[in-house]
C-alpha cells in the first residue's frame, strides 16, 4: 500500500510541473543610474565607471541599457571629469577621475532632454587592520565565525558600508553600521556561514557612507529581505539621491556614491 501511495504522489508532483506566467502591470521603464566612485587604497582612483540601464518587466531575461547619454562630474573648482561610454553597453568610463577625501563632486546625467544631478562628497575609510576567525558550537555542529577589526574617527560621526564575498558567490553581502555607540573605538565586520570551510577564499571591503546612504542600504537589504516573495509591496520605495531636474516627481533610480574603499583577502583556516 506504501509503493501505490508513493506512486500516487510521483504522479501528482509530476502533473504540477507547467510553468505558469501571472499577468502583471508594468510601469514604465526608469532610468537606473549606477554611479558608485570608489577609491581603492594604495591606488591612483584616476578610472571610474557608471552604469546606465532602465527597469523592465518582472519575466524579461535581460536588463536594458543605456546609450547615447551625456556623463560628467565636476568637483568644487568646476573641473570637469568626462565619462565616455564604451560603445553600446551603457558603461560610461573616465580615465582622468582625481579623488580627494571630503572634495565635493556633482554628478551630471544628460539624457532623452532631460538632466539629472546629485551632489556628494567623496568620504574617508579607515583601512582593515586584522581579521580574526573562530569556531562555535552550532545546531549541526562546528561553525565558523569571521571578524574584520577597523579603528573608527572618533572626532566624527560615521557610517559603514562592509561587504563580504565568497570566492564561489557573484554578488557580495551587504551590511551597514553606525559608529554611534562605537565613537573612536575600534569595530568589526561580521561574517558566517554553515558551509564555510578551510580552503574558501573571502573577500571583505569597505567603505564610508554618509548618513543618507547609511539608510538607503538599510532599506535596501530590508527590501530584498523581505521573504523572496516577488509579488510582494516593497516595504519602502527606494528612492536615492538623484534629481530630475525637469521634474522632480519623476526620478531615476540609484545612488550617487563617492568613497575609498579598503579590501582585504582571507583564506578559511
Amino acid at each position: 500500500m506504501k509503493n501505490i501511495v508513493f506512486l500516487f504522489v510521483l504522479i501528482f508532483f509530476a502533473s504540477c510541473e507547467d510553468v505558469i506566467n501571472v499577468d502583471l502591470d508594468t510601469a514604465a521603464p526608469k532610468l537606473v543610474i549606477d554611479a558608485n566612485i570608489l577609491w581603492q587604497k594604495g591606488t591612483t582612483g584616476n578610472e571610474q565607471r557608471i552604469k546606465l540601464t532602465t527597469t523592465t518587466s518582472y519575466y524579461s531575461e535581460t536588463v536594458p541599457t543605456v546609450s547615447g547619454a551625456t556623463v560628467f562630474i565636476t568637483n568644487s573648482a568646476n573641473g570637469v571629469f568626462n565619462f565616455v561610454e564604451v560603445p553600446n553597453t551603457g558603461e560610461y568610463v573616465c580615465l582622468n577621475f582625481v579623488p580627494v577625501i571630503n572634495e565635493t563632486y556633482t554628478l551630471t546625467v544628460q539624457y532623452n532632454g532631460i538632466t539629472y544631478n546629485s551632489t556628494e562628497k567623496l568620504l574617508a575609510t579607515p583601512p582593515i587592520e586584522t581579521v580574526q576567525q573562530t569556531t562555535v558550537q552550532g545546531i549541526s555542529g562546528d561553525v565558523i565565525q569571521v571578524k574584520f577589526f577597523f579603528q573608527d574617527n572618533g572626532l566624527e560621526d560615521n557610517n559603514y558600508l562592509i561587504l563580504v564575498k565568497k570566492s564561489d558567490e557573484v554578488i557580495p553581502e551587504l551590511g551597514a553600521v553606525s559608529d554611534e555607540f562605537f565613537q573612536g573605538n575600534q569595530m568589526f565586520g561580521f561574517y558566517t556561514d554553515d558551509e564555510l570551510e578551510a580552503g574558501n577564499q573571502l573577500t571583505f571591503g569597505l567603505q564610508g557612507m554618509s548618513l543618507r546612504y547609511y539608510n538607503y542600504v538599510n532599506k535596501l537589504i530590508n527590501i530584498t529581505a523581505s521573504g523572496g516573495n516577488p509579488f510582494a509591496t516593497p516595504p519602502a520605495t527606494l528612492r536615492g539621491n538623484i534629481v530630475n531636474q525637469n521634474n522632480v516627481d519623476d526620478y531615476p533610480l540609484g545612488y550617487f556614491h563617492l568613497s575609498e574603499v579598503d579590501t582585504r583577502e582571507y583564506t578559511i583556516q
